[in-house]
């Protein structure tokens, strides 16, 4: 599988991976730009550096990322800005005394002594942001608090940089104002425009461990939020093939939560309708949601651990040919049983079935099946902790291989039995963790079916009803009764 992600062994790291020192010879970052655009699970960070070599040949660039950013970070990518192809990017191990995580960026092209080059990295951050405070009544607004570094830390020296951070409500609380900083600032340490609060710009930032030490230090924003904040406990898609029925279907089973501010008192049905028939309801209460599928999607269905919910809406638009990209999707409506406060959970089962044609091609010349099955159905603004996709097989399928979109924590082979089956069916699992909106992609599964197991379903139906058959024309010519007449 081609992967952009490389962790290299930590004895080979520790002979290759320059230091901060080394490393700040190689390049000078004339400027730094970070952008944070502050959400609820989710927070989105673009950071454009604009480099400049300072020694000739220099193929590789380093960013610095402390260590607990790096924890909170569920997906990055580099590219040269302006350009839509990402750079390959290889994570540096580190030792644990280090304050830093070190990632280094392959370079397009060689840069020469005094060549530029203008790099982003973007990340998206899950469960960076926390409810301030923990508890809510039914009609306060929800607020949530949002910490990072002031400086963007990088091996190389900096000549400027600045931070702006977004908020999507011009409701913001407060935010922290810098201190020590006045030998780095020129016309102020902090300001507030709207929505968007900008710290800096700075100058002349070094990288030695001095400078970090005393004058890194964290800054917060205390702002409001007018969407839920979800998280997706678990997720469990299985997608079935069945090749006589030219279908796939699609299940999931979803452990949602709501990670807002908990409720304050009791909850009231009376205040609850009233916001709703003012259209005013609070933030923090999920009363339904909107998911995007596949075109021509059929039969679906949704229903929680009391059975069947009929509280929900599909509209569907027709297929679209394999390969073509789809310009319409299907919308699916849900509303839950009942209003999901922060604190609480809801668990549900949400399938729907799709023409097989829509997503599997074939290669005749060497019989070879290929199927494209999708990650997950994106819920708007959630983070999924723990995501499980099984892929199920037609009965019979051999030399299966597969290509995921991005690294899994794990995949494994497996057998599924199910009805009408003789010795089950291949099973491809993939594990993953801390799924957002840029990890909907497509996994590829390729396998080959001979013309014996195409048959085999068949035979072992037309063998049972047969066999049924004889045992009843058997039976009926058996006497049992105890006196001939």
């Amino acid at each position: 599988m081609t992967r952009r992600w490389r962790t290299l062994p930590l004895l080979l790291v520790s002979a290759l991976a320059p230091s901060f020192s080394l490393a700040s010879l190689a390049f000078e970052n004339t400027a730094i730009v970070r952008t944070i655009e502050l959400g609820g699970s989710l927070t989105h960070i673009s950071t454009t550096y604009a480099v400049k070599a300072l020694e000739p040949g220099q193929t590789t660039y380093q960013i610095a990322l402390s260590k607990v950013e790096r924890a909170k970070t569920s997906w990055l990518e580099a590219k040269v800005k302006g350009q839509t192809a990402p750079l390959d990017v290889t994570e540096l191990a580190e030792d644990e005394s280090s304050t830093e995580h070190l990632l280094s960026v392959s370079l397009p092209k060689k840069l020469a002594v005094n060549g530029t080059l203008n790099l982003v990295l973007e990340t998206v951050q899950t469960h960076a942001t926390y409810p301030f405070p923990e508890q809510a009544a039914q009609k306060e607004p929800q607020l949530l608090k949002y910490e990072t570094g002031l400086f963007t830390i990088s091996p190389y020296t900096t000549l400027v940089q600045r931070t702006k951070i977004k908020s999507s409500s011009p409701n913001i609380v407060s935010y922290t104002t810098p201190h020590d900083v006045d030998s780095f600032v020129r016309d102020g340490s902090v300001t507030k425009s709207g929505t968007t609060i900008t710290y800096g710009p700075y100058h002349d930032i070094q990288t030695d461990a001095d400078f970090v030490a005393k004058y890194q230090q964290p800054v917060s924003v205390h702002y409001s939020f007018d969407h839920p904040v979800l998280e997706v406990k678990t997720l469990r898609r299985t997608a079935e093939i069945s090749h006589w029925g030219s279908n796939l279907n699609i299940e999931d089973k979803i452990h949602l939560h709501n990670a807002g501010p908990t409720l304050k008192g009791h909850f009231s049905r009376l205040e609850y309708q009233s916001q709703n028939y003012f259209r005013k309801q609070a933030p923090h209460i999920l009363s339904e949601l909107t998911l995007h599928l596949p075109p021509g999607v059929t039969n679906a269905y949704y229903y929680d651990l009391n059975g069947n919910v009929s509280t929900s809406h599909l509209r569907t638009t027709p297929s679209v040919a394999k390969g073509s990209k789809a310009m319409q999707y299907s919308v699916l409506e849900l509303r839950p049983r009942y209003p999901v406060l922060g604190g609480w959970n809801y668990s549900c089962t949400i399938g729907f079935d799709t023409p097989l044609q829509d997503s599997l091609g074939y290669d005749a010349k060497n019989g070879i099946y290929i199927v494209a099955v999708p990650v997950m159905t994106h819920i708007p603004g959630t983070v999924v902790d723990d995501a499980e996709v099984k892929i199920i097989l037609p009965e019979g399928a051999i030399n299966v291989e597969f290509i995921s979109p991005f690294p899994e924590l794990s995949s494994s082979m497996s057998t599924h039995i199910t009805y009408l089956d003789t010795t089950g069916r291949p099973a491809v699992t993939f594990a993953y963790k801390d799924l957002t909106y840029k990890h909907t992609g497509i996994i590829y599964v390729s396998y080959q079916v001979p013309v014996s197991a195409h048959l085999k379903k068949a035979m072992s139906v037309s063998t049972a009803f047969f066999s049924l058959f004889a045992l009843a024309f058997m039976a009926r010519r058996v006497d049992l009764s105890l006196h001939k007449k």
